[in-house]
């Protein structure tokens, strides 16, 4: 069994022990999301891409990656040195990411950057879970949706919501899927093969072409300095999703200002209140 197949069999269960009423009111009661897709679409005074930086502590292909990192100055550096936007894994089992982050992210913290929760979002209740708490935007994998029919309803139940719908390709045929979507604004292209986690930058060169200029693009995945920002600069993409590069590395804010393009740190930082 693949990674990804273990992944969904796992989210089964999770799923199984959410209260989706609970959820459902939960997500009425929040705050509307925030505009994710104005904030990461290409900059108008800037050739560069946007920056979504990624909170994450490992991943299946590379183990632990930054277990005992702060996530919320991680996120403060972040939003001092010219992210766009954040990208926060909130699976457990296989990324040690947590809801509660983003939750407290968007709410304790009061982060003014748009957030997107990166999980694996295979029935509608985690759309309201994450509604719930906080997400301005989610991920839909082509990969994990097999399904046509619960592909278009996740999608259309995630724009009702007012959330913002990164469709994740790796592909021609999971990018032909994506574009039949009603309404798809926003679409991802993973340069990692889901198959053998090989990185190339060249599948975001391949994939590129087949999506219209009306639609957005994020490049994911395998981008890890300014000369792999310069190589997508080069095929139109709207942003780039980066988060190994960012947590690994020695100088965290100027890797961010590395693959933003940016040289002056922001005035603006995350409330320093106490979580509880």
């Amino acid at each position: 069994m693949s990674i990804l197949a273990q992944i969904i069999e796992h989210k089964k269960m999770e799923i199984a022990a959410l209260d989706a009423s609970a959820l459902r009111r939960a997500a009425d009661s929040t705050s509307a999301p925030r505009d994710f897709l104005s904030a990461i679409k290409r900059r108008r005074f800037s050739p560069r891409p946007s920056l979504i930086a990624e909170l994450k502590r490992s991943s299946p292909s590379k183990g632990l990656l930054a277990p005992h990192l702060d996530l919320f100055q991680v996120a403060d550096i972040y939003t001092q040195n010219g992210a766009s936007a954040i990208s926060v894994l909130t699976d457990q089992k296989f990324f040690l990411g947590n809801l509660t982050t983003l939750h407290a992210l968007r709410n304790t913290y009061q982060c003014p950057l748009p957030l997107l929760r990166k999980d694996f979002i295979i029935d509608e209740v985690q759309l309201y879970e994450s509604r719930a708490n906080g997400a301005d935007a989610i991920l839909l994998i082509a990969a994990a949706l097999l399904d046509n029919n619960l592909f278009a309803d996740l999608h259309a139940c995630a724009l009702s919501l007012g959330l913002t719908a990164l469709v994740e390709v790796h592909d021609e045929a999971e990018t032909e899927r994506a574009l039949k979507l009603k309404g798809v604004k926003l679409i991802g292209i993973n340069n990692r093969n889901l198959a053998t986690f090989d990185l190339s930058l060249e599948t975001t060169e391949r994939l590129r072409p087949m999506i219209s200029p009306g639609i957005a693009v994020v490049a994911e995945s395998g981008i890890f300095n300014a000369s792999d920002v310069e190589r997508l600069t080069k095929v139109n993409v709207d942003a780039i999703l980066v988060g190994e590069a960012l947590i690994t590395a020695d100088d965290i804010g100027a890797k961010v200002r590395e693959l933003a393009g940016t040289n002056v740190i922001a005035s603006h930082s995350l409330a320093k209140q106490s979580p509880h």
